[in-house]
């Protein structure tokens, strides 16, 4: 599948967020890890836990990014093959009516013999598949009829015309066997990412086990730090607003475009508020690569789903969702608005405020609420408002 994205460079901002590469998010995650167990490797040259916890991130990552592929060729396939079943529709009636042409040549050219009217070899240029070679015959065309030559002219726009669709059958067929292929390959990568993570996973002894879920305890702890900081911010930022916005009116009472700004706001919240019931209601269900519902999701089909639900259709994958709608800071995050993850874009939630989202998070997870720093601040890509 083409890529849907140009790689961003490291180190560059999007609406005031940081997305540093992804190799300084991993020595950070390294650093963090090893503050809480023995990073150095086994004398039989087994991985440390740090490196199976980090290995392991680094395949859910990548078995999410190849799920929009996934999605994104799905998509085109199915797009590709309802165009391919309206060609081959077409062709069917086209035929149809050429066949319909071909049988009105003939009866034309019977009549024609029965009484006499042209010589046998016009019966045989009537009735012949492909009569066209005949049309330099100038002498045989004058002793036709004009309803003959209306017949013959028909048969021919008729042929053309089929001849061109069958054309533009094929090569669409060729185009959606090119999207199946795509489409096996990227479910191909995500089950084999899966796969080589379970595979890491079942190595590890309970010992291990119950350290890995201390690392991830730690970092949820932080993630909710960093959450409640963030809800302090917003609420400042809030504050600075409303003040703004009363000395505004004080001083132009009359100023429409104030009123303008409140009813857009209203009217965000009011849809915003419709999706995110329509994804808390959705907590539970299990994250499923390329699901879109109603039993189970990954991330973009949550949030399609739930904006769906508000009335607002969007893209199937993460990488066109972030281009439809604004993007916002971070610290000017709404409730409704779209989180997206990682350098790839490989990820989304649904904000709920207060440095929390609802998402599908990762195969084995189900859709619940957390802090958007569950991966770290680095993580975070940037922040839209979709509609």
């Amino acid at each position: 599948m083409a890529s849907h994205r140009k790689s961003r460079p490291a180190g560059t901002r999007v609406a005031g967020i940081r997305t540093p590469a992804l190799a300084t998010a991993a020595l950070t995650s390294v650093a963090l890890l090893s503050q809480t167990a023995n990073a150095s490797p086994s004398a039989d040259d087994k991985p440390s836990l740090e490196e199976v916890e980090k290995k392991v991130d680094d395949l859910y990552r990548q078995a999410e990014s190849a799920t929009e592929k996934y999605n994104a060729a799905k998509e085109k396939t199915a797009t590709q093959r309802q165009r391919v079943d309206t060609l081959l529709d077409d062709v069917a009636k086209r035929t149809q009516e050429l066949n319909d042409a071909r049988e009105e040549l003939g009866r034309n050219a019977a009549a024609q013999y029965r009484t006499g009217a042209a010589a046998p070899d016009t019966a045989t240029f009537l009735l012949a598949d492909s009569p066209q070679d005949y049309f330099d015959q100038t002498q045989l065309m004058d002793r036709m009829t004009g309803r003959q030559k209306d017949a013959v002219d028909d048969y021919f726009t008729q042929q053309s015309a089929t001849m061109k669709k069958r054309q533009e059958a094929t090569k669409s067929l060729e185009t959606l066997t090119e999207s199946q292929n795509d489409l096996q390959q990227a479910k191909s990568a995500v089950q084999q990412k899966l796969s080589d993570a379970r595979e890491l996973l079942s190595k590890l002894t309970a010992e291990e086990k119950a350290r890995l879920a201390a690392i991830e305890k730690r970092k949820q702890e932080e993630a909710a730090r960093k959450a409640a900081e963030l809800a302090r911010q917003q609420e400042a930022e809030r504050q600075r607003q409303e003040a703004a916005q009363q000395q505004a009116s004080t001083e132009q009472p009359s100023d429409s475009s104030t009123s303008d700004s409140s009813a857009t706001d209203s009217s965000y919240a009011t849809k915003a508020e419709k999706a995110l019931a329509f994804a808390r209601a959705q907590m539970g269900k299990p994250y499923v690569w390329g699901a879109t519902g109603p039993d189970s999701y990954d991330c973009s089909g949550l949030t399609q789903a739930a904006w769906k639900a508000a009335g607002v259709d969007l893209p199937r994958t993460t990488w066109d969702q972030v281009n439809a709608g604004t993007t916002v800071s971070l610290a000017n995050a709404q409730p409704g608005d779209l989180v997206f993850f990682y350098d790839d874009i490989s990820h989304v939630g649904l904000y709920i405020g207060n440095g929390m989202m609802i998402h599908a998070p990762k195969p084995g997870a189900y859709v619940r609420e957390e802090s958007i720093y569950y991966d770290g601040e680095s993580s975070i890509h940037s922040v839209v408002r979709p509609a």
